[in-house]
């Protein structure tokens, strides 16, 4: 029951990770490129300090999106099975 909706959704999900990791990976080490220029070019102390914040931000937001794409596969197969096995006791019960 739930299989025929789950399936194309799953698949969309497995084929848009690796291309999903890729950009975000590019975008992220860009960012923080960007953001070390500027904190190296910062001349005011203020400045200089909402530099660091930047990108002290940056890479604890790059690296919280990576750990939440490993979890995302890690879990994906386990969720795959609650999906089947509940749609399985309600095919049973009924």
């Amino acid at each position: 029951m739930f299989s025929t909706v789950v399936a194309p959704i799953v698949s969309l999900l497995n084929s848009l990770m690796a291309p999903l990791l890729a950009i975000v990976g590019a975008l992220g080490a860009l960012y923080c490129v960007v953001l070390g220029v500027k904190y190296a070019k910062a001349e005011e102390p203020q400045e200089r300090e909402k530099a660091k914040n930047s990108l002290k931000n940056a890479i604890i937001g790059f690296v919280l999106i990576f750990v939440l794409i490993l979890a995302l596969n890690l879990l994906m197969p386990i969720m795959i099975n609650w999906v089947n096995e509940s749609s399985n006791q309600t095919l049973i019960t009924t």
